[in-house]
Order: C-alpha cells, then structure tokens, then sequence
C-alpha cells in the first residue's frame, strides 16, 4: 500500500470517529504538551513549579473539545485564559499559545466571514499588545497567521470537495435521467417497429384472405399460393415481434437479438407483397454507397409502410420502389397507379406519419402525396448515409 494510500486511509478512518473523541485526543495531547515544561522541570531552587502554572496550561487546552460547536467562543477562552500565565512568577518559561491556536484554526475554517476577521484583528493586536519582548511578538505573529492560512485552505479545500461531490452527483443524476430518456426514446422505436409489422402483415393477410373464397373453384393452384402467403405473412409477423418482445423483456437483458432487416431485404420485401397480387418492381441507380444502420433500418421501414399503404388504401394493381444513391444521401421513392390518398403527409397519428418521424429520426426528410405525373400517389424519403459513409 503507497503512502498516499495509507494517509488517505488514515483521514478517513479519523473522520469516521465522533468529532467529541477526536477533538478530546487533540486537547488531552496540546494539555500534555503545554504541561510537560512544568513536570520535566524544576525551579530556580530546585522544587516544582507553582500549582498555578498547571492550571492554566490545563485550562487554555480544555476547551479545545468543544472547538466545532463554539469555535469563537474557544478562542476566547484560550486567549484569555492562556494570558493568565504569568500572574505567578514561579512558572516555567513557555508561552501558553497550543490550544489558542487550534482554535483560531478552527475559526478560520468554520466561522463565517465577518467573526473571522473580528476575531484576526482582535488576536493580533491584543497579542502585540500583552507580549512582553519584540521578538516573542513576531513570533506569534507568524504562528497564528500560519494558523488562520491553514484554516482557511482547509476550509476552501472542503468547498471544494463539496462542489465536486455535488457536480459528481448532478452529473450522474443526467446520466441516469439520459439513460431513461434512451430507454423511451428505444421503446418508441420499438412500438414503431411492432406497428409497422403488425400493419404490414395484417395487411397482407387480409387481402390474401379475401381473395382466397374467389379463386378457390376456379383457381384452385392460386388459393393455395394465397393460404401460403398468409401463412408466411403470419409466420414472419410472429417471428419479428417475438424478437421485439424479447428485448422488451428487462429479465431477460442477454436474449439474442436477429439483426434488423437493412436495404439487402428490400428485393424479399417485394417479393413479399406481389404474393397479394400486386405487381411490385424493384430499381436501383447510382453507385451503392456505405450507409450508417439508422438509415438502412429506416429506409426498409418506410418502403415497408409506403408499401402497406398501397395494400391497404390504394386499389393499385402496379407499385414501383426506386434507390437512388446520391453523394451524401440516398433517396427512396414508392409509387403505384392506384386511386391515391389526394392529401400530403399528415401531421399526426400513425401510419404514413411514421415514414416522417424516422427519416427525422436518422437526419433525413420525407413527403407523401398523390402523383404529379399521373394517377397513384408516391412517398419519397431522402436520408443521409451518415456514419456509415
């Protein structure tokens, strides 16, 4: 163990005992010392020291005990007391100054400003004052004014712990507060994700359902294709949100967790959705580019619920997804020929407002609204490729 180590041992240790012992130790050891001239000692005729010697240096120490609760008010009686001295001639030369500065110690380091200064003057101009020699005078002088800097170090040396202490502890507080805010901000990506799955595959099986008495005498092949689709709809559906569900669990923090599906399942997610009888298309131009996760998660969920919209509202039978990789950003866009909604983005609520929330989500832009080139409606997104450039 360093020396460090052990001193900071050692302080710790003492500020766990009672203030009431450590402050009896200190005044029993200054009494010791201010005492031990007068028993190590014998007068200028060979006999003890007049009793009165033993009660003043006992009485200007005594006080020390209660120098946190009163510290003005031990100063004084030190001072005082310890002045009392030398009204017997047959004492042992010393000057009686260990317990008075403590506490003036004490007072530098506890008392406000104001009896702090009062109680500076009144010490050294009382002492100059009653001090017999000049060189006795200036050696108070310097002990008590190195008594009142130590005090006054110590105590900036508390405020500061104590401004530390309290920064850690508000420092922590917004960690944690952060911490919560992720969480939610974690949750509500999550409920995003279960809307956009539970709309993308009700959806699909909802139109796979209805088109499955139709065809069933005459289109045998195609009804079971439409009871296969929604099988596999159901099944993916179950397999995703059992993934979500999983690290929603808290008491299950290590459960294995399936990637998100990115960019490289858009072609399967088509492929998906012309199991409904729409015919879905598939285009790329530009030069693919690396993509941070935040889009590539965003940019399936927005073809997945521009998609589930054509399902749901439109009546298309022909929709069209486009990438288009620029310099900085990648741009989506998904269209159909259908009946269009005839409004733009709205301002709440779920569905197509979720395409909005995510690319603002990773830094991008979106918009929604009926086509300018003919019937259908379009969603195009516009997002950055972010970290992963």
């Amino acid at each position: 163990m360093s020396d460090l180590t052990l001193i900071d041992l050692l302080r710790r240790r003492l500020r766990a005992l009672p203030h009431l012992w450590v402050d009896g130790a200190l005044a029993l050891l200054v009494a010791i010392v201010q005492v031990w001239p007068l028993v190590s000692s014998l007068d200028s005729y060979g006999g003890r020291w007049d009793w009165w010697g033993y009660v003043v240096a006992i009485g200007a120490s005594v006080p020390i005990v209660w120098r946190r609760r009163w510290p003005v008010t031990v100063l004084i009686i030190s001072l005082l007391v310890g002045a009392l001295y030398d009204l017997s001639d047959n004492v042992a030369r010393q000057p009686i100054w260990y317990g008075a500065l403590v506490a003036f110690y004490t007072v530098a380091a506890c008392s406000p400003r104001l009896p702090r200064i009062i109680m500076l003057v009144a010490t050294l101009v009382g002492g100059l004052a009653s001090v017999g020699s000049w060189e006795t005078a200036m050696r108070g002088v310097a002990l008590f004014t190195a008594a009142y800097a130590i005090g006054r170090a110590a105590a900036t040396s508390r405020a500061h712990a104590a401004e530390l202490a309290e920064r850690a502890a508000r420092l922590e507080k917004e960690r944690q507060l952060e911490a919560e805010r992720a969480a939610e901000r974690e949750r509500a990506r999550i409920a995003r994700d279960m809307h956009d799955i539970l709309a993308h595959a009700v959806s699909l099986m909802v139109v796979q359902a209805e088109a499955g008495p139709v065809v069933v005498r005459s289109n045998p092949a195609r009804a079971e294709a439409a009871f296969d689709a929604i099988a596999a709809a159901g099944r993916d559906a179950m397999v995703q949100l059992r993934r979500m569900l999983g690290v929603l669990k808290e008491d299950e923090p290590e459960a294995p967790r399936a990637p998100q599906p990115t960019l490289a399942d858009l072609p399967a997610l088509a492929g998906q959705v012309a199991g409904t009888g729409l015919d879905v298309r598939f285009a790329e131009s530009g030069e693919p580019r690396p993509i941070g996760p935040d889009s590539a998660v965003a940019a399936y969920r927005i073809t997945q619920e521009a998609l589930t919209n054509i399902v749901k509202h439109s009546g298309a039978d022909h929709a069209e997804i486009r990438l288009t990789w620029e310099d900085d950003h990648l741009m989506i866009d998904v269209t159909d020929n259908g009946r269009g909604g005839g409004r733009a983005l709205p301002s709440g609520g779920n569905g197509l407002i979720g395409v909005r929330e995510r690319a603002a989500a990773c830094g991008g832009s979106a918009t929604a609204g009926p086509r300018t080139d003919g019937p259908g409606f379009a969603v195009s997104a516009r997002l950055p490729l972010g970290a992963g450039r």
